[in-house]
């Protein structure tokens, strides 16, 4: 990452620490403290699958993932990602990695999210009109920006990759949607 990007990531990541500690202060005031909640009993899992096939084209992800309620405002989490996506005589792509996640939820039916995903790429592509097979490998870091409307357990809204580069992203545009659901 250039030095703009990590002087962003680590602004971003000083803000998201300070609003955690002053939201958690806040929480503290604000509601009853029930210390004989066990850890796992704040533990949701979620995640999502993906399943594309058509004509010589093949797209599978599976991105399980879990959250720790801080408290009724703030959840923290991690996730995995793989993903495997083909286009026949074309290219075979493999991707794994993981992601930290922060949501904030001001109110119930508002949630806020902060993502960093880190995935490793491995991309064939296939010999085709004179060109020759070659391999692409490379680290891919992304920023999530996220905002969404929250029932229940599923979330539906969209996020944005800050540090998205047309040049060098994975993905083709730094806005995705999202369905967010945890148990």
């Amino acid at each position: 990452m250039s030095k703009i990007q990590n002087s962003i990531v680590f602004n971003f990541f000083f803000v998201i620490l300070v609003s955690l500690f002053f939201t958690n202060a806040q929480a503290q005031q604000n509601y009853v403290i029930d210390n004989s909640s066990h850890f796992w009993e704040k533990v949701q899992f979620g995640g999502g699958l993906g399943l594309g096939i058509g004509s010589g084209y093949t797209d599978i992800s599976v991105m399980p993932s879990a959250i720790y309620n801080v408290n009724q405002i703030v959840a923290v989490g991690v996730g995995l990602q793989f993903g495997y996506l083909s286009s026949k005589n074309y290219y075979d792509s493999y991707v794994y990695g993981g992601s930290l996640v922060t949501l904030v939820n001001p109110i119930p039916e508002i949630q806020l999210s902060v993502e960093l995903e880190q995935v490793r790429v491995n991309t064939s592509y296939d010999a085709i009109n004179n060109r020759p097979s070659y391999s692409d490998n490379y680290w891919n870091t992304a920023l999530y920006l996220g905002a969404g409307y929250r029932t229940g357990n599923v979330t539906i809204g969209g996020r944005y990759d800050v540090l998205y580069n047309a040049q060098t992203s994975l993905y083709g545009s730094g806005f995705m949607p999202f369905v967010r659901v945890y148990f």
